[in-house]
């Protein structure tokens, strides 16, 4: 028997279409049953077609219920088919249900029906439902993940869900209402949430929750998240103007990335509590606050567009010890400058303002703070003072300095540096000098401009540097045993597009002569690799005194030269165009030892040219020149040797296709010549390290 029956309580005809409404989520099967079981003792089956049912929670079109139960059976089997189900407030929707269980009496006007359920070719669920006279039980299962949902008569606009191990996968078109742009990866959670879906008023879901090993990322990857976990108590509240959201509780270990910030959370719990407002403007967060113990406390608010891209914040932070910091909280930003391994330690206390997405306001207060790179670049010790930033015209002064610190190994000094701030930047009220290496940078002159939108960092300077000690730099440094001072003026110094240039130079007075550095610019100078560039000129240096520094043997005279298009990447040599020369002198001797010959000729692959064989070279201690000369244009790893003018030969007998080193001067007179003239600069390097160690030995033959 097939009939259709229109149970006149719940059903409703509008414009030739069959519409059932009911306010419980499980209404839909509550009508059915309560309209195919007073037909069931007389039929063996009964079928009810219905176009839409309405609940407060979802709608369902083209619905079919179909129960077979012959006469004298103890149950039936009841089938229900559903061609689309969706819930716009919850973001669900499903097309081609198909659900069957064996359906039993259970009490008086009780039902139990409990069965397969899957959504087209989906995999298959396992659903039940128990109806009784003042509720009504349903769950779905697989694999061990369970969902729990519970209505009472008494209180028909709420419905009791509980969700045991549930994947978060699930719980996708949920999240999606809230936050359309993001995607739950991995991840399970419990929770006890009640649904409320009045019939006048905004759907609202609210309860407690334990989330597990959380994965989640935006569709830019802007924001994501690893391994998180965490227990809260969630408030959503969905209305035709407006989606609020509040959570309040602790998260516990995992991982966060936003907004370019990358947070490695403690295995400690790290209280959070976030108020949420969102609508067609995008997300008002009144209520914004973090609390990582001493780490870091954060309390303020923020806004956010409809894209995504920060609009407002307002954050105070403290930090009463600063240790954690670097590592929790700015690893991923002070990596994009190299400084990864950086070390915190101290006090800080800030409040930081955006609007429209850029930098507004700083006020930051640190008490007896530490900073050290752990690589030996910098370090800072007892900073104390203020730090100021404004962004109007409303100028704001501070003072910040500190006790010490060190500088690529070099020690300085104490020293505090006044600053003013207005209209986005920050500079020196007045010159500050900080002592170094028996002198002092001196800071003339310091602008520095944050980054606003699409302008990045820049900032200008002008420094002096008065007379550091070379000895104490070159013992630092582990430099050979350099003796002088380092002094120079830089008039103007600016840095943007990650590129640092230098107007002006620094000149050195060291071996009793001078060198000059000119055209000095930095990529990436607080990045990875960072790159140098520079020329140098060197003007009437002691050679007697550089060969002895060198250990290379002694040389007396004087050189003049110059290194032009120096090229440094990462502290090593790249590419550079060299050219040193000896300039006669009047009252100076010019001498070469047998050793500084027998080093050139080993360093360079060069032979000897004399009056004598060149196996009686032993038999003399030194030998005078006339000139000295050599240079090299390094390229991709090979040195392209050259010589004396850069002529082959010089008319000094070195022959064809050679060129001449030294230009014998006297009796008896000895020339060096070279004949390989692209030499493996790692290799040439390596020569030059082992002389100064004293492990290459020179053979004469």
């Amino acid at each position: 028997m097939s009939r259709r029956i229109l149970p006149n309580p719940v059903i409703r005809t509008a414009a030739d279409r069959l519409v059932v409404r009911w306010s419980g989520a499980f209404g839909l099967l509550l009508a059915l049953l309560l309209a195919l079981l007073p037909h069931a003792a007389q039929a063996r089956t009964a079928t009810a077609t219905i176009q839409r049912i309405g609940t407060g929670l979802a709608t369902l079109d083209e619905v079919q219920v179909r129960l077979t139960w012959p006469g004298d059976a103890p149950s039936g089997v009841l089938r229900v088919r559903v061609r689309h189900l969706v819930s716009p407030s919850l973001g669900y929707d499903f097309r081609d249900l198909d659900w069957q269980c064996p359906l039993q009496r259970t009490g008086e006007g009780a039902w139990r029906c409990d069965g397969e359920l899957r959504a087209g070719r989906g995999p298959a669920f396992r659903f039940g439902i128990d109806l009784g006279v003042a509720h009504t039980d349903a769950w779905l299962m697989r694999d061990g993940s369970r969902i729990d949902v519970r209505r009472q008569a008494a209180a028909p606009d709420d419905t009791g869900i509980d969700l045991s191990r549930v994947p978060l996968a699930w719980t996708q078109a949920l999240l999606s209402q809230a936050w359309s742009d993001a995607r739950l990866t991995r991840g399970q959670g419990d929770a006890r949430l009640v649904v409320s879906a009045p019939a006048a008023g905004p759907v609202r879901i609210a309860g407690p929750m334990t989330l597990r090993a959380v994965g989640l990322e935006t569709a830019d990857a802007s924001i994501a998240a690893d391994n998180l976990g965490g227990r809260f108590t969630l408030d959503m509240r969905f209305a035709d103007t407006a989606t609020r959201v509040a959570l309040d509780g602790a998260l516990q270990g995992g991982e966060l990335l936003a907004a370019g910030a990358y947070v490695a959370l403690p295995p400690t719990p790290v209280g959070l509590r976030v108020s949420a407002i969102g609508d067609a403007a995008g997300w008002r967060l009144p209520v914004l606050r973090w609390d990582d113990g001493s780490a870091l406390r954060i309390d303020g608010s923020a806004g956010v567009a409809p894209d995504g891209t920060l609009r407002a914040l307002d954050l105070v932070l403290d930090s009463a010890d600063m240790s954690p910091v670097a590592e929790r909280y700015l690893s991923a930003w002070l990596g994009s400058f190299g400084l990864g391994k950086l070390k915190l330690g101290g006090r800080l206390k800030a409040r930081v303002a955006m609007v429209a997405g850029a930098l507004q306001g700083i006020e930051a207060r640190f008490d007896d703070a530490t900073v050290d790179e752990p690589d030996g670049r910098f370090a800072f010790e007892g900073l104390e003072g203020d730090l100021r930033f404004s962004a109007d015209a409303t100028a704001v002064e501070s003072l910040i300095g500190w006790r010490g610190g060190r500088l690529y190994g070099l020690d300085f000094g104490a020293a505090a540096l006044p600053l003013r701030s207005a209209d986005g930047v920050v500079e020196l009220r007045e010159p500050a000098s900080v002592p170094l290496a028996g002198g002092a940078l001196r800071f003339e002159r310091f602008r520095l401009q944050p980054p606003l939108g699409e302008r990045p960092t820049q900032a200008a300077f002008a420094l002096a540097v008065d007379d550091l000690d070379l000895a104490t730099l070159a013992k630092t440094m582990g430099w050979p045993a350099f003796r002088g001072t380092l002094a120079g003026r830089i008039p103007d110094a600016r840095y943007a597009d990650d590129r640092l240039v230098f107007e002006g130079g620094l000149g050195m007075d060291v071996f009793d002569g001078r060198v000059a550095v000119t055209s000095l610019a930095m990529e990436r100078p607080f990045g990875v690799a960072p790159t140098l560039s520079a020329d140098l000129t060197l003007d009437d240096l002691d050679l007697l005194a550089v060969t002895e520094v060198f250990d290379f043997g002694s040389i007396s005279g004087r050189l003049d030269g110059s290194i032009r298009e120096l090229r440094l990447v990462d502290w090593t040599a790249t590419a550079f165009d060299a050219e040193l020369h000896t300039q006669p002198r009047r009252g100076v001797k010019q001498r070469i030892s047998q050793r500084a010959v027998q080093n050139i000729s080993s360093v360079g692959d060069a032979s000897f040219v004399t009056s004598l064989q060149g196996k009686l070279i032993g038999l003399f201690d030194d030998f005078g020149y006339r000139r000295i000369g050599i240079a090299c244009r390094l390229r991709n790893q090979v040195c392209e040797m050259s010589g004396l003018d850069g002529d082959p030969g010089s008319g000094s007998g070195s022959g064809p296709g050679g060129f001449t080193i030294v230009q014998g001067a006297g009796i008896p007179r000895l020339n060096v010549v070279g004949f390989n003239r692209r030499v493996d600069w790692p290799t040439l390097v390596e020569r030059v390290q082992a002389i100064g160690s004293g492990d290459l030995k020179p053979v004469v033959e």
